[in-house]
């Protein structure tokens, strides 16, 4: 089982950022919350602002962690461990994904999401 970290990210206007699979990665063109694989001697915190600063351009400060959520495939299974989170420092820079979104949590439902995600956005929707 492989650990990932995702951020919901929230922006000063209430609203959740979300990004799109590039065409070259696995799900292509599904949206996500970002995030990535934790890497050996990595905590989840310090995973999660690595890989948006890595694929976002930003830096974020944690604020809570939120329930994680197993998911199988049957080719990959993963532990997602979300964090809800805002930004302290930088302006968004696409380094690997295809689009950014800034959503309000009525426009979230309308996206294509990638499977492992929509267990941590249906938690999101209901602590609202």
């Amino acid at each position: 089982m492989v650990d990932v970290c995702c951020a919901l990210i929230t922006g000063h206007n209430g609203k959740i950022l979300v990004t799109q699979r590039s065409v070259v990665m696995r799900l292509p063109l599904k949206w996500e919350f970002p995030g990535g694989k934790i890497e050996e001697g990595e905590t989840p915190q310090e995973c999660l602002i690595r890989e948006i600063q890595e694929e976002l351009n930003i830096v974020i400060e944690v604020i809570k962690e939120m329930p994680p959520n197993i998911y199988d495939d049957g080719q990959l299974a993963i532990r997602l461990i979300p964090f809800q989170c805002v930004i302290i420092k930088g302006e968004i820079c696409l380094n690997e994904h295809a689009a950014f979104l800034w959503c309000s949590p009525d426009e979230l439902l309308a996206l294509d999401w990638a499977a492992a995600d929509i267990p941590v956005l249906q938690h999101y929707l209901k602590s609202l």
